[in-house]
């Protein structure tokens, strides 16, 4: 699975948008190569809500046990449920103890290694193992974003 496939997966879903940074553009150097995935009925990016999945392609500070600064190596990040996050991790968001959890594990679905706590999990670099399920949380985290909206 590539980042490619994956967000033209997520460009399928109805009101999808996907923010992707770039050189020269209004977004910090940091975000540049990154993605970052809203529902947006309106094609403009939410101003006061997060995306439900991201993709990062290096290191953050603060955030390098993934090692994705290594070639080749990213992430996908994606919000869910607490139910789905303790049926994916086997431990409960609020209470996440990362001992003996490798946060660099390729095509494994893992909690967040910095927003866990807040019900993101992630996976770097996936693969056979994960890419079906990807597909059926990002679709799910999609139409929960769906359903926010449009109680607003």
């Amino acid at each position: 699975m590539t980042i490619d496939d994956i967000l033209g997966h997520v460009r399928t879903f109805p009101g999808s948008l996907v923010l992707s940074p770039e050189p020269g553009g209004e977004y910090p150097e940091l975000a540049w190569g990154d993605h970052f995935v809203y529902y947006a009925s309106d094609g403009r990016i939410p101003q006061r809500i997060q995306p439900y999945a991201t993709i990062v392609t290096k290191d953050y500070p603060g955030d390098e046990e993934s090692r994705l600064d290594a070639d080749g190596r990213w992430r996908i990040n994606i919000h869910v449920t607490r139910e789905r996050f303790a049926e994916l991790v086997g431990q409960e968001a609020s209470t996440v103890d990362f001992a003996g959890v490798d946060l660099a594990a390729a095509d494994t679905v893992l909690p967040h290694p910095v927003y866990a706590r807040a019900g993101l999990v992630a996976v770097v670099n996936p693969g056979e193992r994960t890419g079906a399920l990807l597909a059926d949380l990002l679709r799910e985290a999609h139409d929960r974003a769906m359903a926010r909206a449009t109680r607003a």
